[in-house]
C-alpha cells in the first residue's frame, strides 16, 4: 500500500496505529507542521478518506513506541509530522522516533539523556534547501535532531541542546521549565515558550527565539513586563523579580507573509489566588501579536484580566480570512476554555465582532481584589454552555441526583467569572474548557471554524494553608505541602481517583522512603520535579508526608509563632470534577459537542454530540 491511502491516529498507550481504506486512490502529501501549517488550521484538502469510505478502513500497522513494555505506558499527545514518506513521532518517555510511514517500519530512534514521562505534542522542521532540522522539546530541554540519522546537531548549543531554564533571569537550577507545545521557525529563528510550574517559586513565561545554528537566544519577549515596558504598571512594582507563569505552553501561529508571531498565554502564578499580583497582569492570557524577526510587541488583546480560574489560552489561534462588512480580511481566531472565540484584525488587531467589558463579582477572599470587569465578545455566542441550574442537575438516577443537588446547593455559581471562595465556586466550563488544547480547525474555503468542546462542571474551593496545621516539628514540611502537594493530592492526602492523582495516604507501606524522593526530584508525567526545593525542602515534605501516616491529620494551628493570627495564604483543595457518587458529570448531557461556527457572521451553523459512554448505553441512559 502506498502512503497516500493511509491515516494516522495516535493511542494512550503510547502505539501507533495506522489505518487504511483499501478503494483509497494513489496520492500524497506531508503534514510538515504541527496542527498542520503555521496557520494552525488542522485542515488537509486530500479527499480519499471521507463520509462515504470512512467505515472500511482497516489496521495497516501498528508501532509500539516503548516496545509494548507496559511499566511505559502513557499518553502519546504527539502531533506527528509526515515529510517525505518518513513518519517523525515522540513516545510518553519523550523518545523520538522515525518511521517508514508506509510500512511503519523503525528507521531510528532518539532517546534523551536521563528520560522521563512528560508530554510533548510535536516538532517544528526547518530547512534552508540544504540543511534540514527536527527540534523539538524534550523535557527541560530544546534539542535539535539530524532528521536523516536522529543525531543530535554538534553546532546547536551544547552538544546539540539547550536547556530552557537558562535565559530567563532567574537562578535556572531552581526553576521548572519545559515545551510541552512546538514553537515556530521564522527565517533563521525558532520561537517558542514554555510550560511553566502553577504555584511559587515558577519561572516567568518569557517567549524566546533561538537562532536555529548556534542554540543563541536572539531575542526575548518578557510577558512579565519589566521596568520602562509596557505593562509594568498592571502588576506590583516589584512582581516582575518574582512572578512566574503567563506563559505560552499551547504553541503559537505564524504569519510569515507580515512577519508576525501570534502567541496565546496563560495565566499567572498563583492560578486561583491574586493577593500578591493586585492588577491585570499583562501580559498573562493574552493573545499576543510580535514582530517575529525582533520580538517586539505590535498589539495584543487580554482575554481575562486577573486570571483566578486557570483560563489558559488553550491552543494557538487559527489564521483565516473572512467577509467582514464586505470586505475580505486576514483574520486570526482564539479560541477559549470560557467557550468564547476572539476574532481579531490580523494586522491591526482591530475586534471584527464587537467585546464588551461586563461586570463580575467581587471576591469573598481577604487580600483578593477581583478585576471589576472582564471581556465578553458579543459573536459568536459561547460554543458551550455558561450557566448550570437547578434544571440542569444529572437525572442519570434518584441516588445521583440526590448526591450531585446536595452539592449544588451549597457552591457560589451564577456567573462564568464568579471568583474562586472557601465554600466552594462552580467552574463551567470547567478547567479543561470549553476548548481545550486540541484546538480548532478551519476550513480556508469558507471561513469555517471547528471546535470539539467539553462542558464538564468542576469546582473550585480555597482552603487558608495556615488553617491546615500541623505538629509544630513538621510544621516547615506541611506548609511545602500545602503550597506544592495540595492541589493534587488533596487536604487529607486522599488524591482524586477521577482525575487519576494518587492518594499518599498509607504511603509508608507502598513507597519506600528513597524512591519517594527520587521521584519528587525527577518528576513524572504532569508532576514537574522539585528540585527546587532544595535537599532539606525534599526531606521536610517527606517528613510530613511519611508521618501524618503515622498519626492521622495532625491538630490544627492557626496561629504564628508571636501568637497572632497567621496572614490568609489561600491554596485550592484538588483538581475536582463536579461528579455524581459514579463519576458521571453532574450535569445533564451532552458533556461533549463538535460545533461549526461561521466566522464571517460568528454564526453557530450546528452543533452536535461528540462522544459516547458505553456503560450508560447499555443501561439506556446514553
Amino acid at each position: 500500500m502506498t502512503r497516500g491511502k493511509r491515516i494516522a491516529y495516535l493511542l494512550g498507550l503510547g502505539a501507533l496505529l495506522v489505518t487504511a481504506n483499501a478503494a483509497a486512490a494513489e496520492n500524497s502529501a506531508d503534514w510538515s507542521a504541527y496542527l498542520g501549517g503555521t496557520d494552525s488550521g488542522q485542515y488537509s484538502s486530500l479527499d480519499q478518506i471521507n463520509v462515504d469510505n470512512v467505515t472500511q478502513l482497516e489496521v495497516a500497522w501498528t508501532y509500539a513506541s516503548e516496545g509494548g513494555n507496559e511499566k511505559r505506558s502513557g499518553q502519546i499527545q504527539c502531533n506527528p509530522l509526515v515529510i517525505d514518506g518518513v513518519l517523525y513521532g515522540v513516545s510518553p518517555w519523550m523518545k523520538v522516533f522515525a518511521l517508514d510511514a508506509a510500512t511503519g517500519v523503525e528507521r531510528w530512534t532518539f532517546t534523551p539523556e536521563k528520560p522521563k514521562k512528560s508530554v510533548c505534542r510535536g516538532f517544528v522542521w526547518w530547512t534552508d534547501g540544504t540543511q534540514r532540522l527536527l527540534l523539538y522539546g524534550g523535557g527541560p530541554y530544546l534539542y535539535a535532531l539530524d532528521p536523516a540519522t536522529g543525531q543530535p546537531v554538534p553546532g546547536f548549543g551544547d552538544k546539540g541542546r539547550v536547556r530552557l531554564s537558562e535565559g530567563l533571569g532567574r537562578d535556572p537550577d531552581k526553576i521548572y521549565a519545559e515545551a510541552s507545545s512546538p514553537g515556530v521557525v521564522y527565517r533563521d529563528l525558532y520561537i517558542i515558550g514554555i510550560r511553566t510550574m502553577e504555584t511559587h517559586p515558577a519561572a516567568p513565561g518569557h517567549i524566546r527565539a533561538y537562532n536555529v545554528h548556534t542554540g543563541a537566544i536572539e531575542w526575548t519577549f518578557h510577558t512579565i513586563p519589566q521596568p520602562g515596558e509596557f505593562g509594568h504598571d498592571t502588576w506590583p512594582k516589584e512582581a516582575y523579580k518574582f512572578a512566574g507563569g503567563a506563559n505560552s505552553w499551547a504553541g503559537m501561529s505564524l504569519d510569515a507573509e507580515r512577519g508576525i508571531v501570534y502567541v496565546p498565554t496563560g495565566a499567572a502564578v498563583f492560578d486561583f489566588y491574586g493577593g500578591d499580583r493586585h492588577g491585570d497582569n499583562l501580559f498573562a492570557n493574552t493573545l499576543l501579536a510580535l514582530d517575529a524577526a525582533t520580538g517586539e510587541r505590535k498589539w495584543h488583546f487580554q482575554t481575562v484580566h486577573h486570571d483566578m480560574w486557570d483560563r489558559d489560552l488553550p491552543a494557538p489561534p487559527n489564521l483565516l480570512t473572512v467577509e467582514h462588512d464586505g470586505q475580505r480580511i486576514d483574520a486570526v481566531a482564539q479560541i477559549t476554555k470560557s467557550a468564547f472565540v476572539f476574532l481579531f484584525d490580523r494586522e491591526t488587531g482591530e475586534p471584527l465582532f464587537p467585546i464588551e467589558e461586563v461586570p463580575v463579582p467581587a471576591s469573598t477572599l481577604e487580600g483578593e481584589l477581583v478585576s471589576k470587569t472582564q471581556p465578553v465578545p458579543t459573536l459568536p455566542k459561547p460554543f458551550s454552555r455558561h450557566r448550570f441550574g437547578y434544571d440542569g442537575i444529572t437525572v442519570l438516577s434518584p441516588a445521583a441526583r440526590d448526591y450531585a443537588e446536595n452539592r449544588w446547593a451549597t457552591i457560589r455559581k451564577g456567573n462564568v467569572f464568579m471568583p474562586p471562595s472557601r465554600e466552594g465556586t462552580l467552574v463551567f466550563p470547567g478547567f479543561d474548557g470549553g476548548g481545550e488544547w486540541g484546538g480548532a480547525a478551519v476550513d480556508p474555503e469558507d471561513g469555517v471554524l471547528y471546535i470539539n468542546a467539553s462542558e464538564m462542571p468542576w469546582i473550585l474551593q480555597m482552603v487558608d494553608i495556615n488553617e491546615l496545621g500541623s505538629d509544630p516539628a513538621l510544621r516547615t514540611g506541611a506548609m511545602i505541602y500545602a503550597k506544592q502537594c495540595l492541589f493534587c493530592h488533596g487536604v487529607e492526602r486522599e488524591g482524586n481517583p477521577f482525575n487519576m492523582y494518587p492518594s499518599l495516604q498509607g504511603i509508608g507501606e507502598r513507597v519506600k522512603r528513597e524512591d519517594a524522593q527520587a521521584l519528587l526530584l525527577a518528576g513524572r508525567g504532569f508532576m514537574p520535579s522539585f528540585t527546587n526545593l532544595g535537599e532539606a525542602g525534599v526531606k521536610n515534605v517527606l517528613d510530613f508526608i511519611y508521618a501524618a501516616d503515622e498519626s492521622g491529620t495532625a491538630k490544627k494551628k492557626t496561629l504564628d509563632q508571636s501568637g497572632e493570627k497567621a496572614t490568609p495564604i489561600f491554596r485550592h483543595t484538588g483538581w475536582n470534577r463536579f461528579v455524581d457518587q459514579e463519576g458521571y458529570p453532574a450535569i445533564k448531557p451532552p458533556w461533549g459537542t463538535l460545533n461549526a461556527i461561521d466566522m464571517n457572521t460568528g454564526e453557530i451553523l450546528w452543533k452536535s454530540v461528540l462522544g459516547d459512554t458505553p456503560a450508560l448505553r447499555k443501561k439506556g441512559l446514553s
